[in-house]
């Protein structure tokens, strides 16, 4: 696909650790794992978006706040 073989991949392999440290790259693969696992639970889960109309009848019609009268 894009020609990488072994000796290739050893070589971006040092440069990411000279860049990032040995410690801090277990840092970044437990976060993309995070992120990729909260990803496909977002897309498996069903819309939790549920507006009943007794959910739109309530907005605005509050009887304790007095309308602003004119002056």
């Amino acid at each position: 696909m894009f020609g990488l073989g072994m000796p290739e991949l050893i070589i971006i392999l040092i440069i990411v650790v000279l860049i990032f440290g040995a410690g801090r790259i277990s840092e970044i693969g437990g976060a993309i794992g995070k992120g990729i696992k909260g990803f496909k639970k977002s897309m498996n889960e069903p819309d939790s978006l549920d507006v009943t109309p007794d959910q739109k009848e309530k907005i605005g019609t509050d009887s304790t706040k007095k309308p602003i009268e004119p002056k």
